[in-house]
């Protein structure tokens, strides 16, 4: 997702460099400029437009984690009944 705002970034940011609405870059550093600027916008985007998908990952993590932490006391409990 996240490099599909990147994406939709730089087409909009090479649009308005082709249309002149922003400059192009100095010399011969229009390639460069355009993707530095497309990811310069698309971050914060990213960070707003994201924020739902990344607490579900982060929330499925945590509950990954919680279940390992689990059966590892679980295991560490029956080897402790064995020894």
């Amino acid at each position: 997702m996240r490099a599909g705002v990147f994406a939709g970034c730089l087409v909009l940011v090479a649009v308005l460099a082709y249309t002149g609405i922003i400059p192009e870059g100095i010399g011969r550093s229009n390639p460069l400029w355009v993707v530095l600027l497309a990811l310069v916008v698309s971050a914060p985007l990213s960070f707003v437009l994201l924020r739902r998908q990344r607490e579900a990952m982060s929330e499925q993590i945590v509950d990954g984690v919680d279940r390992a932490k689990e059966r590892l006391s679980a295991n560490q409990s029956q080897e402790d009944g064995v020894a």
